[in-house]
């Protein structure tokens, strides 16, 4: 089976690893507070031009975001987010599950506007019965959204201003993030996004760790103490230096970003091998992920040997679909995948002919 469903189906960079066996004999302080750790928090920083931003390292996306909106909330208050955001769908009920409400937001693109985040916040505190209604406390944005979608820095800077205007934090989940700074039309960068969120996190798992996320905390006011929130959710790991010596080594020598434009180079070939078979497109994307209409009967035949992600049905005999690449997806794949495309949909039509001429 070849695996375009994910971006998180290999392992890890070559030169992690070899940075993991290196110092595997090494005696270091334990729950993120070795050498390492440091290192990579002040790599981080420098990348971000935020001296003053406190970084810590967590396991996963989910367990950080939790973690972090637990950490900022209030117990009445909820969390906006678009209605396709991943804490609202993808990972089951674990904001809810802290005692905080998800507030999602209609959007056909997976983006939040800054004129969304308004009206509502203005609805809530405006309204007869606002104490009887979950106080919106944060914004939560993924960049790249679900759907492939980014914010360019005009919206998101309008979004900061709104979210500074009603004293509510804003929250961008990086799970994807070194794939959205690589794509062609971006413009925001890592000091971007440090002057405009209270916080931030740079995604590993999906951009060449074995595992890791690194939390970016600028806002003063969420510092205090998040080490104990951190731990109370299980997110201290006691082996901490595995997570600083990943991103240690993915932001030495620009690595993040070399294997990221590598993913967003694949894609670009992906899709224009699409584009020539004429295959529609669901959204798009100039990211990674790629979302195409497919017939049914394709499908079908094409996860025999290629796994791809469901993403919904469009009509009674066409779904559409999601293909990714990653930062170790090679070349050749992208080749077989859009040839097995090629004689699937040729087959295809030619059935179709066949049953049309009775």
């Amino acid at each position: 089976m070849i695996r375009f469903d994910t971006d998180y189906a290999e392992g890890a960079h070559p030169r992690i690893l070899e940075r993991l066996a290196e110092t595997n004999q090494e005696q270091t302080q334990g729950y993120g507070e070795d050498e390492y750790c440091r290192q990579a928090a002040e790599k981080i920083r420098g990348a971000c031009k935020a001296p003053g931003a406190d970084v810590h390292f967590l396991v996963g996306g989910t367990q950080t975001n939790t973690t972090v909106i637990a950490s900022v909330l209030r117990p009445y208050q909820g969390v906006l987010s678009a209605q396709s955001g991943h804490i609202n769908i993808h990972e089951t009920g674990a904001i809810e599950a802290t005692g905080h409400k998800v507030l999602a937001l209609p959007s056909d693109d997976g983006k939040l506007t800054a004129e969304q985040i308004g009206e509502y916040v203005d609805w809530q505190a405006l309204n007869d019965s606002a104490e009887h209604i979950v106080q919106p406390g944060m914004v939560y944005l993924s960049n790249p959204t679900e759907v492939g979608t980014l914010y360019s820095k005009e919206e998101l800077t309008a979004i900061s201003t709104v979210c500074k205007s009603r004293g509510i934090y804003l929250y961008l989940d990086g799970a994807r993030l070194g794939y959205g700074l690589m794509c062609p039309g971006n413009d925001l960068t890592l000091e971007d996004l440090a002057k405009l969120c209270d916080v931030f996190y740079i995604g590993g798992t999906k951009v060449g760790a074995l595992f890791g996320e690194a939390v970016v905390i600028v806002n003063d006011s969420l510092k205090r103490d998040f080490r104990y929130h951190v731990k109370q959710r299980g997110g201290m790991l006691a082996k901490g230096r595995l997570l600083g010596l990943q991103f240690l080594t993915l932001f030495e020598d620009g690595l993040y970003f070399e294997i990221s434009a590598h993913a967003i180079r694949m894609a670009e070939k992906l899709k224009e091998g699409l584009s020539a078979l004429h295959i529609p497109f669901y959204m798009e994307s100039p990211t990674n992920q790629q979302f195409v209409i497919l017939p049914d009967v394709v499908c079908q035949e094409l996860s025999k040997k290629y796994a791809y992600e469901y993403q919904e049905r469009i009509d009674e005999n066409h779904s559409a679909v999601r293909f990714c690449t990653c930062w170790a997806t090679r070349e050749e794949r992208i080749g077989e995948l859009l040839k097995e495309l090629e004689q699937l949909l040729l087959a295809y039509q030619e059935e179709r002919s066949m049953e049309a001429l009775g």
